[in-house]
């Protein structure tokens, strides 16, 4: 009889999740909608908060629409330049692929910060809302959020962009992004010439094998294929690595040594941060010496 109970509590597990597999597949999309950004003005929640010193003048700020087409839609996705339009075709420019949460609201301070490393507005800096997030249209995906990075490439090569001044910068969730470029530049419109990572991801498999109480695999639970520490192995250009030693939603030994292991590229730099939980890691580094470390990869 107790054996019979225990069963039966499993199979009903099972089917409680089977049912829930649309609400588990969306588990790694955290996304927020908007019908407009308030940037400065956000009020919602935000985890790192930074100075007056690191502003963007209102004239360096620019919304992008960037249309794609994905999964047989037509989408309009949402974007956030800061910089000068016209010396894109002469700048270095960071292509920033954030995480799962919210929208670009709730990463627009990074984005300040990316745009004052080692001076003033030095660099331009594109952030994409994959689709469902922010102004962007349509139901996020693994798929369409590929599309959704894409066309970013797009318009930055539309706009003047080469290969050799372009840097993809995926956080969390956007290390998906980051290695499926990296990994794959013959798929895309650009190539990026260096990869940064800030807390990173394994797969999608681990991520679910570490939320789930049930021993099966990830397939079960939700269609993305998402598997970083794979596609690292084909990248062939420098890395920067940023991991939270401390990281409580990806921990750094089950997911990013992984990734940064599985590198086999040209050149790799590694940087460990002490206390450094998931989306703390600048503000515990210190925004002047998190600064440095990027500027100093990006220039090397």
């Amino acid at each position: 009889m107790k054996m019979k109970k225990i069963l039966f509590i499993g199979i009903s597990l099972v089917l409680v999740i089977a049912s829930c597999r649309k609400r588990l597949d969306d588990f790694l999309f955290n996304n927020v909608k908007a019908d407009q950004y308030l940037l400065d003005d956000y009020t919602g929640r935000i985890t790192l908060e930074v100075g007056s010193e690191y502003d963007v003048a209102d004239s360096m700020i620019h919304l992008i629409n960037i249309p794609i087409q994905s999964e047989g839609q037509h989408l309009n996705i949402s974007a956030l330049y800061t910089g000068e339009l016209s010396r894109i075709a002469v700048d270095t420019v960071i292509l920033y692929c954030h995480g799962t949460a919210d929208n670009i609201d709730f990463y627009w301070p990074r984005q300040k910060l990316y745009s004052n490393m080692g001076g003033k507005s030095r660099f331009g800096v594109l952030m994409v809302d994959y689709p469902g997030y922010g102004m962007s249209e349509g139901d996020p995906t693994e798929q369409n959020m590929y599309d959704a990075v894409n066309g970013a490439l797009q318009w930055l090569k539309d706009n003047g962009l080469t290969s050799d001044r372009l840097v993809i910068f995926g956080f969390s969730l956007g290390s998906a992004p980051t290695c499926e470029v990296a990994g794959n530049p013959t798929k895309f419109t650009l190539a990026p010439s260096k990869m940064i990572l800030e807390a990173p991801f394994a797969s999608a498999e681990k991520m679910i094998q570490d939320a789930s109480i049930l021993a099966l695999p990830s397939s079960y639970f939700v269609n993305v294929k998402i598997d970083n520490a794979e596609e690292i192995k084909k990248v062939n250009i420098p890395l920067l690595w940023i991991h939270g030693e401390s990281d409580s939603f990806l921990e750094i030994d089950k997911h990013g040594e992984i990734v940064y292991n599985n590198y086999q590229g040209p050149s790799k730099t590694a940087v460990r941060v002490p206390g450094g939980d998931h989306e703390d890691t600048p503000f515990i580094m210190g925004y002047s010496n998190y600064l440095t470390t990027l500027l100093n990869f990006i220039e090397q």
